[in-house]
This record gives C-alpha cells, sequence and structure tokens, in this order.
C-alpha cells in the first residue's frame, strides 16, 4: 500500500488548477491540505475546486502566508505555482522546513538561485522537482524509448518551435509577466519546456549558444521572440525559435529530431502529436516506416497538456524508492541555464559558452 503524502499548493494563479488536477488524479497517495495565495479568494478558490473534484468533499485550509502555513500544517511536499522570480525563496524555505518541493518552471530566473535550491534539497534529503510536464507525453515519452534503444544512431540535428500568442491582455492580467525581475520573457515562460524537451534528447550537453531576441509587439519589458543556434558537446546542433506574436494565435509546438537513421516530428499545439516517424529500422518500437501516428489525436485544451499527473505520480513514485524524479533540480537547471546563455548572447553580441553564470536582472535596458 502506497503511504499517503500531505500536500500543500502555494500560488492559486493560472497555472493551479494543473496542481489540482494531479492532486485528484493521485488521491489515492496524496491528500491537498492547504492552499496558499497573499490573494486569499484564490487560495479559496482552490480549496473548492479540490473539493469538488472529491466523493466525500474534504476539508482544506486556506492561508494568505505561506510560513504560517509551513508552521501549522507541516506538509510532507509543497507545490510552488506563483510567479517565477519567487520560486527560489519559498522552495528554499520549504525545504528547509521539511517539506519536499515541486517547483513550476522556471525553478529560478538565475543559475546562483537554482543552485541555492538544489544545495537546500541536498543538505536537508528532501527532494526538489520541476514542472516540466511535457516530457511526460505519451508522444515524448515513445521518442526518448526510441533514442534510449539507439534507434537513431549518431544524434545529428534538433530544433524546437513554439509559435505561439500572447496578447496585451494576457500581460495587463498579471503586471509581473515579461519582467525582468519576476519572469523573464517568451524564452523564459511559454518556450522553456520545449527547450527542456530539446537539449534533454540531444544529451543535456549544451556547450555553446549564439543567439538573438527581439521585443516585437508585447507592452514587456523583456522579448516576445528569440532563436537560438546551440552546440551541443557531441557535435550536434539544436535549433531554437519561439514566438508570443504569432498572428492570431497559438499555432504549434514542433520538436524535430534528426538521426542518421531516424527522424522523429512530435507536433500538434504542445508537442502532442507524432507527425513523422522514419527509422532504418521500419519496424522500431513496433512502428511501421513512415506512419503518422495519431493521426486524428486532438490537441489538450490548454498548453499545459496532462503531463503535471504524470509527474506527480513519478514525484510520489520518488519518494517511496528513494530515487531522483525525472525532473529533478539538477535536470530542471540545464534549461534555465540555456536560457541564461541565450539572454547573455543577446547582450553581449557574442557566442556564450557553457557553463554560465547569469541572472535576467543583467538584461535589465535590453530593449
Amino acid at each position: 500500500m502506497s503511504e499517503t503524502y500531505a500536500i500543500s499548493l502555494i500560488g492559486c494563479g493560472r497555472i493551479s488548477s494543473k496542481h489540482i488536477e494531479a492532486a485528484l488524479a493521485n488521491k489515492e497517495r496524496v491528500r491537498l491540505v492547504a492552499c496558499c495565495d497573499p490573494i486569499l479568494n484564490r487560495a479559496q478558490r482552490c480549496a473548492q475546486e479540490y473539493r469538488a473534484g472529491l466523493s466525500s468533499g474534504g476539508n482544506i485550509a486556506v492561508y494568505a502566508d505561506y510560513h504560517d502555513m509551513l508552521a501549522k500544517e507541516k506538509p510532507d511536499i509543497c507545490s510552488i505555482a506563483t510567479e517565477s522570480g519567487y520560486h527560489p525563496r519559498i522552495a528554499i524555505d520549504c525545504l528547509e522546513a521539511g517539506s519536499h518541493v515541486i517547483c513550476e518552471k522556471p525553478m529560478a530566473l538565475s543559475t546562483r538561485d537554482s543552485d541555492a535550491m538544489i544545495d537546500a534539497a541536498r543538505r536537508h534529503n528532501k527532494k526538489l522537482a520541476v514542472c516540466f510536464q511535457n516530457r511526460f507525453n505519451a508522444p515524448v515519452q515513445r521518442a526518448r524509448a526510441a533514442l534510449e534503444a539507439g534507434c537513431f544512431g549518431k544524434m545529428l540535428h534538433g530544433m524546437i518551435q513554439i509559435r505561439w500568442n500572447r496578447d496585451e491582455g494576457y500581460y495587463k492580467q498579471a503586471p509581473w509577466r515579461g519582467t525582468w525581475d519576476l519572469d523573464g520573457g517568451t524564452l523564459m515562460n511559454q518556450c522553456t519546456h520545449g527547450i527542456d524537451l530539446l537539449q534533454w534528447m540531444m544529451g543535456e550537453s549544451a556547450v555553446r549558444v549564439q543567439a538573438v531576441t527581439r521585443r516585437f509587439l508585447r507592452p514587456i519589458e523583456a522579448e516576445d521572440f528569440g532563436a537560438a543556434i546551440v552546440e551541443f558537446a557531441s557535435g550536434a546542433v539544436g535549433i531554437i525559435e519561439g514566438s508570443a506574436d504569432v498572428f492570431p494565435k497559438n499555432l504549434n509546438e514542433t520538436l524535430s529530431l534528426f538521426g542518421e537513421k531516424g527522424t522523429i516530428v512530435i507536433g500538434g499545439l504542445a508537442v502532442n502529436k507524432i507527425e513523422t516517424w522514419r527509422f532504418a529500422d521500419s519496424q522500431t518500437l513496433g512502428d511501421t516506416e513512415d506512419k503518422v501516428l495519431d493521426p486524428n489525436a486532438k490537441d489538450p485544451p490548454t498548453v499545459y497538456g496532462f503531463g503535471h499527473t504524470a509527474l506527480y505520480a513519478d514525484f510520489l513514485d520518488a519518494l517511496e524508492q528513494d530515487r531522483e524524479p525525472l525532473v529533478n533540480g539538477e535536470a530542471g537547471k540545464k534549461a534555465l541555464e540555456l536560457i541564461l546563455a541565450i539572454y547573455k548572447s543577446q547582450k553581449t553580441g557574442q557566442p556564450v559558452t557553457l557553463p554560465v553564470e547569469f541572472s535576467t536582472s543583467e538584461m535589465k535596458g535590453a530593449f
């Protein structure tokens, strides 16, 4: 019998519903005991949403201050879904209070802060996971299995395209969005999932980045478009294209992987449809060469997809098996560091070698 863990949700804004959904989907293993947000009616709304999903209801406390919640509830797990710039301080406080942490992306806005989070998890012997839930998409898992089975042969290059729209109303809805202090731009907010997938599939070993970013249309401090060429230790090349300016609405998020013996393209609204599957071995993982898999697959209702549920399940498995979650702190830092290298390349006009120490705050006045 799996242990039941008490979990609290800190931050009850736009993404919180995915955490409620994930907690409900794993309700045999986790129970929500508290919702916390400085705007108390948001915390109350999340608590009501969770209760509505339970056949027997439930008692969920609400707090405006997460320090009070930590002292009174002492949760086993804290899920952090606040503004990005607040993630490090809250996560470290939770880890020091004895809670494991599931943190929304990006885990931090500087390499220094991400290192501090990783160090706190180690020092207190607690698990830290970052919400790169698209790693759990069924097509992505299938592609990863092909990669780990050696079906691609040598990886040559890969590309991630995030062609979405975030209009002026999106930024007015929450003024922290698009700021260097609390968010970063399109690459850090919307594109970080795809960038994580690209580097994960290409070996997690980026060594050099050259990039161009722009603020074309949106009323923000940071970029609404970015493009980069990434060199990996193997010699493979990655290409990143990310935009919040696509007219008139979200178009696609597509991951393309090219090896000497195989090609995969995963598209759809949010890397949720296998559009191309070609391997030298036509029976790779049981699939016919050049077959389009699930051609009638529907896009998820939002770009968040359904991966939070599987990410939670993996985190709970990690607790029970005393192993690292799939996307632990070190894994979560990889995409952050790559995006910060892109920012530094824009600032300096030069290629940037990784590892790099950088922060979004160093980009103030960039545009």
